[in-house]
């Protein structure tokens, strides 16, 4: 099957909160369930570079490169007795309208446009310094975090791998019908983190009910490294009654 969208996500910045169940459930499409690690749910906000970026194969003039920012919880789907771990984003912020009205339009995702932009920079021997801003209304927002440049593989079993390793996006359509589509790509490595800071406008983007959410200290930071990425073709999961 021919790939819809293919790009690099590159520097993928996620900061990592526990999740209130109850808070989540209005945003889970149905057939889906909540996943958990440690009998924990997560939320993560989390801060990338698309570069490359093509659709069906090929480029958009303007669209090549871009930030994205968003906020993505963790379920999994049960297809024929095998488990599927898969995300659900809140909302997705871009600096592009045309992102925007594709994925909304085609995957039924929550994107929004924003003026955004990013740096990464090496202030001293063998570090890295990343940094993701968007702007709501009059104010910036941010997510950085000074890591280590070397990489290392994700251990199994560990935060980070169930963090990363859900390979399949689900979007709520209606009452009785849920989207789905896969993503591509190979086991990151990730960049140890030495410290992090974010600053979000919480209710002005994602409501009053995340603020407790998003206010707690994290448990967790973490920066992958990326690779190149396929989004496939979506599908719709259909049921004729609850």
């Amino acid at each position: 099957m021919r790939p819809f969208l293919t790009a690099a996500w590159r520097n993928l910045l996620m900061i990592n909160f526990e999740a209130d169940p109850a808070v989540l459930r209005p945003y889970l499409p149905v057939h889906t369930e909540l996943d958990t690690w440690n009998h924990t749910c997560y939320a993560s906000l989390v801060g990338f570079l698309f570069q490359d970026t093509r659709v069906k194969g090929l480029y958009l003039p303007g669209h090549r490169t871009f930030e994205e920012v968003n906020l993505r919880f963790y379920v999994r789907y049960k297809e024929n007795g095998i488990w599927k771990r898969g995300v659900v984003f809140v909302k997705e912020l871009v600096p592009k309208p045309f992102i925007t009205f594709v994925a909304n339009t085609i995957y039924k995702e929550k994107y929004a446009t924003h003026a955004m932009e990013h740096s990464w920079e090496y202030p001293d021997t063998g570090m890295l310094k990343v940094a993701y801003r968007w702007k709501v209304q009059d104010e910036w927002n941010h997510l950085t975090a000074t890591a280590l440049q070397a990489t290392q593989p994700i251990t199994t079993g560990s935060e980070e791998e169930f963090i990363t390793e859900h390979y399949w996006g689900y979007t709520r359509v209606d009452q009785l019908t849920t989207g789905e589509y896969q993503v591509t790509h190979p086991q990151w490595h990730t960049h140890p983190v030495t410290s992090f800071d974010f600053h979000c406008s919480t209710r002005a983007l994602y409501g009053a009910s995340f603020e407790n959410m998003l206010q707690q200290t994290p448990r967790s930071a973490l920066l992958a490294a990326g690779s190149e990425i396929a989004v496939m073709p979506g599908k719709k999961i259909r049921t004729s009654t609850l």
